[in-house]
């Protein structure tokens, strides 16, 4: 069994090298080959890509999440530019709209979501979206913006009408630990119906802790138990979800085997 966590805060889970290099490795042990590092800013960014330099399974995605809208950081898109071109960064996220918290104003978000769009574009990355009450506008500008790489919707938290319509662009979904809750009918009736070329797994570590570690901080090395339970969702032999799982990681981040 091969896994790829295709979204992780490794420096939100400890500041520590170290410790975040114990984090790869204690994951590796359980069956995850691969890390996609996620910062929400770019400070963090180029601090934990300096921690994780020796760590060869840590892959990583460089960007402004939308909680930074306020103040994504002097001559951000310069710095974006320059994380894009270390080794083993395969994407720019994450990126996206977030309008529970009401960071900032909508207008800018949209503003910052769609400049790394572009960016993204101009560069042939693909993208980490983030969407938080925000699915009817990042929809919209997917369907404009989107680059020809395209995206991941990570965490995903909407239901299968806005999957179909997602799945008509050049999306993925990503599921993380809430889909083992007993009551995300959503979430089960999603990832039941998804075409398994299209579907990924992330820990989103520290957060969305699996139904079966409830209580702990979300680690990588939690992640078998949220492709365990979608291998129970679906109606394909669990060797066959697992292993697309990983090669549909491998295919979108463009990773060879």
């Amino acid at each position: 069994m091969k896994l790829f966590d295709t979204h992780a805060h490794i420096g939100l889970i400890n500041e520590d090298p170290i410790e975040q290099l114990i984090i790869s490795k204690e994951a590796r042990q359980a069956g995850v080959e691969h890390i996609l590092s996620i910062c929400n800013n770019l400070p963090d960014f180029f601090q934990v890509y300096q921690n994780l330099s020796t760590a060869s399974m840590v892959y990583h995605a460089v960007g402004v999440s939308p909680s930074e809208v306020v103040n994504p950081g002097r001559d951000w898109e310069r710095r974006i530019e320059e994380g894009i071109k270390l080794d083993r960064v395969v994407a720019i996220g994450e990126i996206g709209l977030d309008y529970f918290r009401k960071f900032g104003n909508r207008d800018n978000q949209v503003e910052l979501f769609i400049r790394q769009l572009e960016m993204a574009d101009k560069f042939n990355f693909p993208v980490i979206i983030h969407n938080r009450e925000a699915g009817h506008d990042v929809l919209e500008i997917l369907k404009v913006k989107l680059p020809p790489r395209g995206g991941i919707l990570h965490c995903y938290s909407e239901d299968w009408n806005y999957a179909k319509k997602a799945l008509d662009l050049n999306l993925y979904l990503s599921f993380a630990g809430n889909v083992t809750y007993r009551n995300a009918r959503n979430l089960h009736e999603t990832a039941q119906n998804m075409p398994l070329d299209r579907i990924l797994i992330e820990s989103e570590s520290p957060f969305m802790i699996p139904a079966a570690y409830r209580g702990k901080r979300n680690r990588p090395s939690y992640l078998k138990a949220t492709a365990d339970f979608l291998c129970e969702l679906r109606s394909e032999p669990a060797e066959d979800v697992l292993e697309a799982l990983y090669a549909n990681a491998l295919r979108f981040f463009n990773i060879p085997e």
